[in-house]
């Protein structure tokens, strides 16, 4: 069979993660990995003594605190599928990292704690899924533990989400009564087997078999067999059967239980994106001006970059775009244009991504995410295509919540210093803005932790001895409206003026109340919460 878009692009299946965090979203990642049975995944991660304990977190402070804060791309093949899968941060620090990933995903995958159901985090989540219309599959983690009542999970889903959750499989029981799952359809069991989560990941459960033979083989007693049965039943006249074309429009979710730490679950869960999650689809995008919408299998490539990371080999000061591919064959070597600036880039070392291991790729497909290593050529929200003609919809940069003065302990290095804030800037990890007047720079987040991760790779990645301080500005806020007005508007304002990384006019407020004020005085003048990039 001939390698075309139009055979390769149908078997891509790209999805992201979401959940709160500790929810066991990067124990899921990791297991799925393992999953996939591809063969290079479970031989790193017994091969490598330290870097057992997860691939996918793997900058330094994710390490230390066990937490995800950047979003990584791993790519696997299986069962005649490729899969790219997107972990996303879970803390609400990162959301805007998340919603960029996001954008570059066809199906998410919901993790819920079976203790805790839908927390806040998820919610605000599942929003910018519900925005993006990307339909959810639904993975209820840690059943082996505690847990809420299985039908009350799926009423919260039902009622906090307004999605229609439909079960494809059953627990019996739950913590230590968790004897493992009925499938709804065909009516086998898969039993659940209590093993150390410290035993080799393949280790695996025993096979599934008719449920009525579950008392005989002792997976569990009468009385669990029957309160299996009774609940079983229950669900037919609750929940909707599942149906493809709902799950497809964002209205239904299909909903199965398990534990990731064990392995268990975690087969069906991938078997139901391969079966069940969208191929890539058509992208809405202008062409030399005119409305278009990208089909995958067409002959050009395109593609749009949606994160930026910087030194993920910390012996390399490297730059790595990652490129959502949306159309056409990529070949190593291939010659594509940025549509913004009209550069063309030689793309000679493409990378396909095991968390921050590598391959060289030699083709990709619409559907399949590649990094291009750049030095600063690339942004987060530029698009690319052989033409250099076809431009996608940019991605938002949201108004930070936080601001602080960053200055560094050693006055000679002020240099480095501006260097490595425009680089982080450019990731998108923190928003950076030079006030008009004065030397300071002040670093914009949404969240705390985000200055504590950008304190820590400034130190471990470009040896700056950082103070982060309070700034006299609350809010930020880009101009937008006709050029005079808000040049008029910026001469009378110098004080309280300053740019963003590209140059683009911003308003620092020393408080909410005070932008309030000056936007009902300049009515002319747009004061805009968001900023599209690219």
């Amino acid at each position: 069979m001939s390698n075309t878009p139009s055979t390769e692009a149908p078997r891509r299946r790209t999805f992201a993660i979401i959940s709160h965090p500790d929810a066991g979203k990067t124990t899921l990642t990791e297991h799925l990995l393992l999953a996939g049975g591809s063969i290079r995944a479970a031989g790193q991660v017994r091969a490598r003594g330290e870097n057992r304990r997860t691939r996918s977190d793997w900058m330094k402070i994710e390490k230390e605190r066990g937490i995800s804060v950047s979003s990584s791309v791993m790519t696997f093949e299986h069962d005649d599928k490729m899969f790219n899968l997107l972990d996303t941060p879970g803390h609400e620090d990162f959301s805007e990292d998340t919603y960029r990933t996001l954008t570059a995903a066809d199906a998410a995958i919901m993790v819920l704690d079976a203790a805790k159901g839908i927390e806040p985090q998820t919610l605000k989540l599942f929003e910018v899924c519900r925005l993006r219309d990307i339909p959810i599959i639904t993975f209820i983690n840690k059943m082996d533990r505690e847990a809420e009542d299985a039908l009350a999970l799926l009423d919260e889903v039902a009622s906090k989400l307004q999605l229609d959750p439909s079960p494809l499989y059953w627990p019996a029981g739950s913590g230590n009564r968790f004897r493992g799952m009925i499938e709804l359809k065909t009516g086998l069991f898969y039993p659940f087997t209590k093993r150390d989560s410290g035993a080799e990941y393949d280790q695996g459960h025993e096979a599934p078999a008719p449920v009525d033979d579950a008392v005989a083989k002792g997976w569990m007693n009468a009385d669990e067999l029957s309160e299996l049965k009774d609940t079983a039943e229950l669900l037919e006249g609750g929940f909707k059967p599942f149906d493809v074309e709902a799950f497809l429009e964002g209205h239904m979710t299909p909903v199965i239980f398990g534990s990731a730490l064990r392995h268990y679950g975690v087969n069906q869960l991938l078997e139901a994106i391969g079966n069940f999650a969208p191929a890539p689809k058509k992208v809405k995008a202008s062409k030399a001006g005119a409305e278009t919408l990208v089909d995958p299998t067409e002959k050009e490539v395109t593609g749009f970059v949606f994160k930026v990371q910087a030194n993920m080999d910390p012996n390399h000061r490297d730059r790595i775009a990652m490129l959502k591919l949306t159309s056409g064959k990529f070949q190593r070597g291939m010659k594509l244009k940025v549509q913004n600036t009209g550069k063309q880039l030689s793309v000679n070392a493409p990378i396909m991504f095991f968390a921050s291991d590598r391959e060289l790729a030699e083709d990709a497909f619409g559907g399949d995410v590649i990094g291009i290593p750049n030095h600063g050529v690339l942004r987060v929200g530029d698009s690319l295509s052989e033409s250099g003609t076809v431009r996608f919809a940019g991605l938002p940069n949201f108004a930070p919540e936080i601001l602080q003065r960053v200055r560094v302990k050693d006055p000679l290095k002020a240099k480095h210093l501006k260097k490595a804030l425009e680089s982080l800037a450019e990731e998108g990890v923190t928003q950076l803005f030079r006030p008009s007047i004065g030397s300071d720079f002040i670093v914009g987040a949404v969240g705390q932790l985000q200055f504590e991760v950008m304190a820590d790779r400034l130190a471990n990645e470009y040896g700056l001895d950082c103070v982060f301080e309070p700034s006299p500005y609350a809010e930020a806020r880009w101009l937008g409206g006709d050029a005079a007005k808000v040049e008029d508007f910026a001469s009378k304002h110098r004080g309280a003026m300053g740019t963003d990384i590209d140059e683009y006019p911003v308003f620092l407020g020393k408080s909410a109340w005070e932008i309030n004020y000056v936007a009902e005085r300049y009515p002319d003048v747009k004061f805009l919460r968001t900023k599209e990039r690219g």
